[in-house]
């Protein structure tokens, strides 16, 4: 039994990787070529035919060839990519069965560099964004927004971007709707009708987002895309592993979470064209949360970015329990596919079973859809891209055996590799630099003073207005009536002065008020 990095590379590196043995009692290979990793692939099969120690033994072959990988760990398992597999594992012997079986001679235990990544910062060092990155569509996503909501949000936004008001946390949006509901009359006019009903139905659903732990994605310092496509200095690529066990609670925050990387991806990425291997392989696992009750502008984007994103270097890998749950459009530019077993206990099994089998180029030694019925645990029906793109005969495909540990690592050893990862100390404490809820809360306090100082000097002249007439009530008690009248007659005219005075002083105020409360915070920065 050998072991070591270097034995293992030597046998992987190259141009394709090694996924199983095929054809006629498996002793053909099954390679994916590398050229065309980036033109997207499916891995699919039913719960416990295999499809983690797919996950596991891709990531692996694709950072044995300097590729980065980014994966999410719905269970726990793939965590073991971290430590080398071992030959006291109950399942060393039928590993190494399986190996000879289908021509994988040098196959070695390994450990593979790995960094550990967690939404909730529990298992992984935390990743976040900001509300801006993530943008209207995606969050109105998220909240589950109605039209006029999401017209709302796209309000929001806008006045964002005018005003110098940075969207980074909840928080920060959560004040600008405050602010916008305030001052909604004079918004209408510009952006059209903005219901106080719709900004308290968007708050409500931000505060759900917020008691099941979604505000952890949103602030700073937010995750940089270099730190997930990272090469080692023995040129291995970086395994990526979003711990998403507890992140599955909420499906839709996972799933647009994960779709955002991949706007992000996309927009950044420069033309790469196609290049000999990928930048970057993002695995989507349950991929069927993205398009569950999606709204058609939604999955026309992931379209757009499963169509483009090749050219940048970046291949996606969907993975989900039946291909059913991908929309066509998306389905057909999957060219690398790996299928495993799929159950047909109903009509409707049975016919999306048929649909699965008709979607692979046909091979005339066996039947696609009873192979497809009827592999085992670890063996699966494969189809990959050959030369000039075109796709190869269907093969029934013993999986090779992975040569990191299979299943989870412990607590401790997840410390160590977070200890030792290349990103140690970057994300772990949260940045709250001023932005919008910080701007709006300034303003709103120099308002407040005004205000009040503004009061305050009403008062005083209305204070000074009563012991004035008190004062000349008094007075005039000494003289005659007829002088008094005279005199109050006389002084009609100074009174009146006093009183306009006073009257502008105290709309100067009000205006003042009016002002410091809605004026000052429609200003910009």
């Amino acid at each position: 039994m050998l072991h070591g990095t270097e034995k293992f590379e030597e046998m992987l590196v190259g141009t394709e990787i090694f996924i199983g043995g095929g054809g006629e009692n498996y002793a053909e290979k099954q390679n994916l070529t590398l050229k065309y990793a980036n033109r997207h692939g499916l891995i699919a099969g039913a719960t416990g035919t295999g499809k983690t120690v797919t996950l596991q033994i891709m990531a692996e072959s694709f950072s044995a060839q300097g590729v980065p990988v980014f994966m999410s760990d719905v269970k726990g398992d793939l965590s073991g990519l971290a430590v080398a597999g071992s030959e006291n594992h109950k399942l060393h012997t039928p590993f190494m069965e399986r190996a000879a079986k289908i021509g994988f001679d040098d196959f070695t235990y390994d450990a593979f560099p790995v960094t550990f990544w967690d939404l909730y910062g529990e298992q992984g060092h935390p990743v976040r964004t900001t509300v801006s990155e993530m943008g209207p569509l995606l969050l109105s996503r998220l909240l589950e927004l109605s039209d006029a909501q999401e017209g709302i949000l796209n309000i929001a936004f806008r006045l964002s971007d005018e005003q110098g008001l940075a969207l980074l946390d909840l928080k920060d949006l959560q004040s600008l709707l405050v602010w916008i509901g305030e001052n909604k009359k004079t918004l209408s006019l510009r952006y059209g009708n903005v219901s106080t009903a719709s900004i308290g139905a968007i708050q409500r659903r931000l505060l759900v987002l917020e008691n099941e732990g979604g505000g952890k994605l949103f602030g700073e310092p937010a995750l940089e895309l270099t730190d997930i496509m990272r090469t080692t200095t023995d040129g291995r690529g970086q395994i990526n592993i979003l711990a998403a066990d507890k992140l599955m609670h909420s499906p839709r925050l996972y799933a647009t979470f994960l779709l955002w990387l991949l706007s992000e991806l996309f927009e950044e990425l420069p033309e790469v064209g196609d290049p000999d291997k990928p930048k970057l392989v993002f695995f989507f696992d349950e991929a069927h949360l993205l398009f569950d009750r999606a709204p058609r502008a939604l999955v026309e984007k992931v379209e757009q970015v499963a169509r483009l994103i090749r050219s940048k270097g970046v291949g996606i890998y969907f993975v989900t329990q039946n291909p059913a749950d991908v929309p066509e459009d998306i389905l057909g530019q999957l060219g690398n596919r790996i299928q495993h077993a799929l159950r047909a206990f109903t009509a409707k099994d049975q016919q999306a079973l048929r649909r699965a089998s008709q979607t692979y180029r046909s091979n005339p030694r066996f039947d696609t859809e009873a192979a497809i019925r009827e592999v085992g645990v670890g063996e699966a029906v494969t189809s990959m891209l050959q030369k000039k793109g075109v796709p190869g005969v269907v093969e029934r495909t013993l999986i090779r055996p992975p040569s990191s540990q299979l299943g989870p690592i412990t607590k401790t050893e997840r410390r160590d590799v977070m200890a030792a990862s290349p990103v140690v100390g970057k994300y772990d404490k949260t940045v709250d630099r001023e932005s919008a809820y910080e701007i709006l809360s300034k303003r709103a306090e120099i308002a407040a003073r005004e205000a009040a100082k503004a009061e305050e000097e009403e008062e005083q002249l209305e204070t000074a207005e009563r012991e004035y007439r008190t004062a000349r009530r008094y007075s005039g008690s000494k003289v005659s009536r007829s002088s008094s009248r005279r005199s109050s007659r006389g002084d009609t005219a100074g009174q009146a002065f006093t009183k306009s005075m006073m009257r502008s002083i105290g709309t100067k105020a009000g205006t003042a008020i009016v002002r410091g409360v809605l004026g000052s915070l429609f200003k910009g920065r």
